[in-house]
């Protein structure tokens, strides 16, 4: 289930090098305190949290209200848990921009050594993506894509879009505990305001829409090619008004032919076909609601500090001897934990591998 989204302004710049290094260092410590203390699956069920996955990157020393938070606080998850998935049981993989779109071959790289397969991992993060990208059409532009996963399965994603229009970003977050249906209210513990028009397909109300949709998407693009051509440009109640892009018979045409063929038994593998994307859904949408006079929701699914300073200097600049402090005092809680022996041995065999590489 999504377990929350955050609203964050856009802001420029990044974290100087000596910054995102200890961010490296600390959120190291931090997770292997957590796999000693609670285990692997912990680890994800955190970071889905999105109240707990801000503290962490306040913890770390970056800007507090920053978009660049996520990026940052994701970058430096992967790169601390790099070359050490065995000792943590934790693959990170995706980011930022271009990374994102290398997830998929990155969880594969990953599963390869993990002995598992891979391929219900990539077609959920591939799903999870096009849920918040094309199912969810709330003006916001993904650009981030994070997969956290771990050898026996759990999972949870952390992704983020921009609005150029509000100067926001928007962070979505995922979990698979307790998941029963990517498109059917796949979210919970939803922590930010509304902001503007939604065209929310996955919402339980759009179910009836979602069964409209996909019978239409079996069926011979003709008749539909000739309902959409006696539609002008309308405006739908409380979302975007429809375009005339939106609903070009040229592009139309091709999709249709190729959900035809694939013949999609519901929603979720309607969503799956390659090329079916904002646009597709937004006209099959209005079909459905000119044909079976069933709408989609237009519910938005977004309802509603410091401890070693932060990058901005706010609310102080970023103490250097708190932070290495920090990082040491967590070392050695580690040796005094009231943990078995063996299961102390291998903490303190992780950390001395951990603190010891560059």
């Amino acid at each position: 289930m999504r377990t929350g989204i955050a609203h964050l302004p856009l802001h420029t710049g990044h974290a100087p090098r000596w910054l995102f290094e200890l961010m490296v260092r600390l959120a190291r410590e931090v997770v292997a305190h957590l796999v000693a203390e609670y285990g692997a699956t912990e680890v994800v069920r955190r970071l889905a949290d999105p109240f707990w996955f801000q503290a962490l990157g306040c913890l770390l020393g970056f800007d507090w209200h920053s978009s660049g938070l996520t990026t940052t606080t994701c970058g430096a998850l992967k790169e601390a848990v790099k070359g050490r998935e065995w000792d943590f049981g934790v693959v990170v993989a995706g980011g930022k921009g271009g990374t994102s779109r290398k997830t998929p071959q990155e969880i594969v790289q990953a599963c390869e050594g993990l002995a598992r397969d891979p391929d219900p991992l990539v077609y959920t993060s591939r799903m999870v993506a096009k849920v918040d990208s094309a199912a969810v059409q709330d003006g916001y532009e993904l650009y981030h894509h994070c997969f956290v996963f771990t050898p026996d399965g759990s999972w949870c994603v952390i992704q983020q879009g921009m609005s150029e229009e509000t100067r926001m970003a928007r962070r979505y977050h995922w979990c698979s505990e307790q998941i029963s249906n990517l498109v059917c209210e796949p979210h919970t513990a939803i922590c930010c305001d509304a902001q503007g028009p939604t065209l929310n397909l996955v919402a339980r109300e759009s179910q009836p829409a979602q069964e409209a949709m996909t019978e239409l998407a079996r069926e011979p693009h003709q008749e539909f090619q000739r309902l959409l051509k006696t539609l002008p440009t309308l405006t739908l109640p409380d979302r975007h008004e429809i375009e005339p892009v939106d609903i070009d018979a040229t592009y139309l045409k091709k999709i249709l032919l190729r959900t035809y063929e694939a013949a999609p038994p519901d929603f979720e593998h309607l969503l799956a076909v390659p090329g079916v994307g904002p646009k597709t859904l937004r006209a099959l949408t209005l079909a459905a609601e000119l044909i079976y006079g069933i709408p989609a929701s237009t519910r938005d699914p977004a309802r509603f500090a410091f401890a070693h300073g932060g990058k901005d200097r706010i609310p102080y600049p970023v103490d250097r001897v708190t932070y290495e402090q920090t990082i040491d005092v967590l070392q050695r809680a580690l040796d005094r934990a009231t943990l078995p022996y063996s299961e102390k041995t291998r903490a303190l065999k992780r950390l001395l591998n951990f603190t010891t590489s560059p």
